[in-house]
């Protein structure tokens, strides 16, 4: 008999709140190297262990002086300044200036002690071996980075949660960081179920069908950053489908069965994942299409989905609901699908009280205009989705598209 939850199916994002309401994460923390972080999230705080710069330094090629000795100069009316020699790029000044007195720096160079402003070279002019023009007034601190400028000691550099980018990395670096507590990727458990299926490298023989959801599920779940476990096949029969699941659901973060879920006689997996712990099966039956037979549920602090054996139907539920619990589990929201909006060229029509989810192929029309055209087949064909560029979501109750309007496609 079908169980009374998959008469009240629900929209998939009243799913994910259901989620969210019983279920806690609480990521563990992995230290790495800072080189290899890009993409993950912090862990926690991060404070500078140092000031940066470290010291004062300019920011063009000119010469370091005293900005008192410059006021007034002009083209009209230089000021005239005794050239103490050049300070080379990695050099400590080795000598102070006095008053009247320039030193030659480059950019990023560190300036003397007693030196404010830097002159830019172009505001000068040499009059001879050891005398140079002013020809422009340098107020103090001009074409000068102070030290502890850019970042003070003890300054937060990133937050708890924030996802590293390119120019993090280099932050970190720059301050002496190599190594960073971030949050640990969730493992998301992939188990298949069914005596048809077979692993892809098996020969195939009468009856058998490879088994490539775990296959596509592993690479969803890489995509938005996590670590997909691949559990192998169990049988249909309840006790080895059981005892993967048990030993399966031990070894990771988020738990994906596929197969099973759907209202037949065979139906072990709402037995299977009830047995994992509380509080078990939430919802069954979600308001979309492909994947309306889909098992929402939580055990002991773990999301658990039973998806639809169909290749097509378990990646799009998958596509809607996991990147939802990865991004959750590392404190994040997931980044919006990219979407681009396209005209329909033919009508889709649509069934009230569910969300359709259809492929289509994007194309070009005479004028440049950019057109959607519908892949229709059969759900299980998981070639109507390699022929796709992306996914036109029917909402509930729209009773479909008439040809012609605008519409905004998920980009594969």
């Amino acid at each position: 008999m079908p169980s009374p939850e998959f008469f009240q199916v629900l929209p998939p994002a009243d799913a994910l709140a259901l989620f969210d309401q019983q279920w806690q994460p609480q990521p563990p923390a992995d230290t790495i190297t800072t080189a290899a972080a890009p993409d993950r999230i912090l862990a926690a705080d991060i404070r500078s262990p140092e000031q940066v710069p470290a010291f004062r330094k300019s920011t063009v090629d000119g010469y370091a002086v005293r900005g008192s000795d410059t006021f007034g100069a002009s083209q009209s009316l230089p000021a005239f300044l005794r050239l103490r020699g050049e300070l080379r790029m990695g050099e400590a000044p080795r000598d102070d200036i006095d008053a009247g007195d320039a030193l030659l720096i480059h950019t990023g160079g560190m300036l003397p002690a007693s030196a404010d402003a830097v002159v830019m070279l172009e505001h000068t002019q040499t009059v001879n071996e050891g005398e140079i023009e002013i020809l422009r007034a340098a107020a103090p601190g001009e074409n000068v980075i102070q030290a502890g400028e850019d970042v003070a000691a003890g300054g937060l550099i990133l937050p708890r949660w924030h996802r590293l980018r390119p120019q993090d990395i280099g932050g970190l670096l720059a301050v002496g960081i190599h190594e960073v507590n971030v949050v640990s990727k969730p493992r998301v458990g992939i188990l298949s179920c069914g005596d048809e299926l077979t692993p892809p490298e098996a020969e195939l023989t009468t009856g058998k069908v490879r088994d490539i959801n775990a296959y596509t599920l592993s690479a969803l779940a890489e995509k938005y950053g996590a670590r997909p476990l691949r559990l192998g096949i169990a049988a249909d029969a309840i006790e080895d489908y059981r005892q993967r699941a048990e030993a399966g659901f031990d070894a990771c973060d988020i738990l994906l069965l596929s197969a099973g879920s759907s209202v037949s006689a065979r139906d072990y997996t709402r037995d299977v994942i009830n047995g994992l712990g509380e509080p078990g099966v939430l919802q069954h039956g979600l308001a979309t299409k492909p994947g309306k037979p889909t098992i929402i549920a939580v055990c002991k602090n773990k999301p658990v989905i039973g998806l639809p054996g169909n290749p097509v139907s378990a990646l799009l539920v998958a596509r809607q609901l996991l990147p939802h619990l990865i991004a959750r589990y590392q404190g994040m929201r997931p980044e919006p699908p990219a979407t681009t909006k396209a005209r329909l060229a033919q009508r889709v029509a649509s069934v009230t009280g569910r969300e359709d989810w259809l492929p289509v192929k994007l194309a070009r029309a005479a004028d440049g205009e950019r057109l959607a055209e519908p892949v229709f087949g059969k759900s299980n064909l998981i070639f109507t989705l390699i022929v796709a560029d992306g996914l036109l979501r029917v909402p509930l109750n729209t009773g479909g598209y008439d040809a012609g309007i605008i519409v905004d496609i998920e980009r594969f």
